[in-house]
């Protein structure tokens, strides 16, 4: 077992440097005897631009002792406790492929399970320990090179159909099939059966589906995983994913959510296997849409919709020991806690009570792992963070205590001055109240003026929530001697289905207001330097910085936009995922009447631009693609306003290498300070 090692550094503020010393915590799994937790832990090394991932066992009596049992040979990821707690499961790439290992929780023994040419993308094992469960490409398509064997060199791409790429990739000629195969003495044997095969699909879903998408019933008969069975055009338009059970004996695949129209993902059976609940999404088209946790009882083949009663979304759910409870995060109001629900019987047979919350406080929990004796016995392992802390992991009790038991990164941020964060009520141009999250400078004296900027949320969906972020940190920027506000304005999760989805179709209206009524609101302090504000975003973010730009009443100094869309009619015509831009467009471009996001398209105010401007845009963003900011560049430069162009060649629509994160860190704060400061 290898000790991780910290060096204590004394550091008075945040630097991008630092950001990048801390390590990153995530995926706490108890034992399933609840005496051992894990979880996994990300180390980079700036100066090497790389990263190595450990499986680390926690021992929560001093609150900060961990070891890690995967060492740094290879990249350990992906953990699992074996279904009977005696050893843990992993990914890792160090046989040259992504394989899958087993090891004690001690460190000792570790084994190679298989040898999948090509390699695996995730993983599960039967709760009887007799199959694997896993996902892997399967070349279906063939290449230019292929259909024309005599132009071996060319490297043409012929499609007749959309999602030829997404995300950042162009499609492989493969997919992502669900294998199942036996497994004795610790090793997988014999051929796996592909349970897709000839299908043109993916499962999970790509580009960020994973091993939470499928799931073993818990006598080791049934399979039930998650896929979009739709190619092409039809998938780039459309969410509809389902919930497809396979059964063993039989070798039949069923479709249980074939009338659902939107997405339904994340399988996962009760502990008695009476009941299967999943994440649903009602409308096809709309991936913001309500995310509602329903669940199904085979006996009686009823579906209940048990956040019925409840307006905000379902993020990550796990049922308890007995199957009697279901646990969530949602987020509510700028915050993520865990919520639950219990099962009690009706007239119409078993259903659910009506929701519930655990934890209350200003943080965000990422993900937690339950270890039930009954109802009322139990503890959870969740990964949190703050504004103000990066994750960590804590306990949390049946009466909502909580307690931290990790502290990675005590000795990188014990001498950091944090930034007072305040929390206050805007109200709108329409009389609504709205959230915002203001940051004031370490050491902020009241008697002086301190220059602004007003983030912007990108997404548009996304919540501005407790989040401690790499890139957009506010604590950072509040260290450079900036106040920052951060508005949940209208199209954000947290506030009712009515807010979030009030954005749709109107991305130059009330959204827009809403953000110049945070920073308007703010500046009325006499510490708000009105002469030095700044706007900055990314994504919808970067949309909201373009928009501003031409509709701003001279109000900033300063804009600062990444990877936003500039040109909604080119980038209607060349993003990837349709549905999307369908759903949030109210249709394409050229419908007549045009729709009004059109009409509203940042590109159609560049006559009113007057404003210092740095754009910043990455190559492999097929989200947002590439054009959108150098159109944006181009408009500021032959209009004769001061603009900088910051590329990355190697980033998609994030910036996630370590180097080209403090690049990012430096330019940014550059422009700010050659501009408002």
């Amino acid at each position: 077992m290898m000790a991780i090692t910290q060096l204590a550094i004394a550091q008075q503020s945040l630097t991008p440097e630092l950001l990048w010393k801390l390590n990153r915590v995530g995926n706490p799994q108890q034992s399933p005897d609840g005496k051992t937790v894990f979880f996994e832990l990300r180390k980079y090394d700036l100066s090497k631009n790389k990263s190595i991932n450990y499986i680390c066992i926690l021992s929560d009596k001093a609150g900060n002792e961990y070891s890690s049992i995967t060492g740094d040979v290879a990249n350990a990821f992906d953990a699992q406790w074996r279904p009977d707690g005696k050893k843990i499961n992993y990914l890792s790439s160090e046989s040259g492929s992504v394989q899958l290992y087993e090891i004690n929780p001690d460190g000792t023994s570790k084994v190679q399970i298989t040898q999948i040419e090509g390699g695996i993308n995730g993983y599960k094992i039967s709760p009887d320990l007799k199959h694997l469960a896993y996902c892997a490409d399967v070349k279906l398509d063939q290449s230019a090179n292929e259909l024309y064997p005599d132009l071996p060199l060319t490297k043409a791409r012929i499609t007749e159909g959309l999602f030829y790429r997404h995300w950042d990739a162009w499609h492989d000629y493969a997919y992502s099939h669900m294998f199942i195969g036996e497994i004795s003495k610790d090793k997988l044997t014999g051929k796996a059966k592909d349970i897709m095969q000839g299908e043109r699909v993916d499962a999970p879903l790509q580009p960020f589906g994973g091993d939470e998408q499928f799931n073993w019933s818990p006598d080791g008969k049934m399979l039930a995983y998650t896929s979009r069975k739709l190619n092409g055009t039809a998938e780039a338009v459309s969410t509809n994913s389902d919930i497809y059970l396979y059964d063993l004996n039989s070798q039949q695949t069923t479709n249980l959510t074939a009338s659902m129209p939107g997405y339904d993902t994340d399988p996962q059976f009760s502990p008695d296997g009476g009941k299967i609940a999943w994440t649903s999404m009602e409308r096809a088209g709309n991936e913001s849409d309500k995310n509602r946790l329903m669940v199904y009882y085979f006996a009686t083949k009823n579906k209940v919709d048990i956040t019925l009663d409840f307006d905000y979304s379902t993020e990550f759910f796990q049922w308890n020991k007995q199957g009697s409870a279901l646990y969530w995060i949602s987020v509510y109001e700028g915050t993520k806690n865990i919520y639950y629900a219990t099962e009690q019987a009706g007239k119409a047979g078993f259903t659910f009570s009506s929701v519930k919350v655990l934890t209350t406080g200003d943080h965000d929990y990422l993900s937690f792992s339950i270890h039930s004796q009954s109802n009322s016995n139990f503890r959870i392992i969740g990964a949190q963070q703050r504004f103000s802390y990066p994750t960590e992991l804590y306990s949390v009790f049946a009466d909502g205590m909580e307690r931290q038991i990790s502290n990675t990164n005590r000795e990188y941020l014990k001498d950091i001055q944090w930034g007072k964060v305040e929390k206050r009520w805007v109200t709108t141009t329409d009389n609504k109240k709205m959230l915002v999250w203001v940051f004031l400078p370490p050491g902020f004296d009241a008697n002086k003026k301190y220059p602004t900027l007003l983030y912007c949320q990108g997404g548009p969906q996304s919540p501005v929530s407790q989040f401690f972020s790499y890139r957009w940190n506010f604590q950072l920027m509040a260290s450079q001697g900036y106040i920052v506000v951060a508005p949940n304005r209208r199209g954000l999760p947290g506030f009712g289905s009515a807010w979030n989805d009030q954005i749709m179709g109107d991305y130059g209206g009330q959204c827009m207001q809403d953000l110049l009524s945070a920073i308007d609101d703010v500046s009325k302090e006499s510490y708000v330097d009105k002469s030095r504000l700044g706007a900055v975003g990314a994504s919808f973010g970067g949309y909201s910085v373009y928009w501003l730009a031409g509709n701003h009443q001279n109000r900033f100094k300063t804009f600062i936009a990444h990877c936003g869309m500039f040109n909604m009619e080119s980038w209607y015509g060349s993003t990837e995922e349709m549905w999307f831009a369908n759903n949030d467009n109210k249709g394409p471009y050229w419908q007549s009447p045009k729709p009004e996001n059109f009409k509203a398209s940042p590109h159609q105010f560049v006559q009113n631009w007057n404003t210092p401007m740095l754009v910043i845009h990455n190559e492999k963003d097929f989200r947002v693609p590439l054009n959108q900011g150098m159109e944006a560049f181009n408009a500021a430069q032959l209009k004769g306003i001061k603009s900088r162009f910051l590329y990355f060649p190697d980033e998609n629509h994030w910036v996630t290498k370590p180097q080209n994160s403090v690049l990012w860190q430096r330019v940014f704060f550059e422009w700010l300070k050659e501009t408002l400061k």
